[in-house]
């Protein structure tokens, strides 16, 4: 079993830079791909980076440059560092734990509670 438990949301001006961590009690951290999503209000669930045992990223296009997802195998632990954050960044931003590198909503099967994120104007 893996309960990935998020940290590090809050408020934040725009421009500013929030970094997110998801720790999770697994012994088999390496058995799982990592993944960052989020929701905004009244929108569904969006893939932001994924992230495997070896360090092989797949991020979204539209978040390369700003957002940067990185794991630290040692500490069971996954990271999301995001810059130049915007007011569109606002929402609850969840970690997940999968089988393999995908943006797949579906193909996750473990999933944290969500830290909010809200990025100010």
């Amino acid at each position: 079993q893996v309960q990935p438990v998020e940290s590090g949301g809050g408020l934040v001006q725009a421009g500013g830079s929030l970094t997110l961590s998801c720790a999770t009690s697994t012994r088999t951290f390496s058995n799982y791909v990592m993944a960052w999503f989020r929701q905004a209000p009244g929108k569904e669930r969006e893939f932001v980076a994924t992230i495997d045992w070896t360090g092989r990223i797949y991020a979204a296009d539209s978040l390369k440059g700003r957002f940067t997802i990185s794991r630290e195998n040692a500490e069971n632990t996954v990271y999301l560092q995001m810059n130049r954050l915007k007011p569109e960044d606002t929402a609850v931003y969840y970690c997940a734990a999968g089988p393999s590198l995908t943006p797949r909503v579906l193909d996750y099967d473990y999933w944290g509670q969500g830290t909010q994120v809200t990025v100010t104007s």
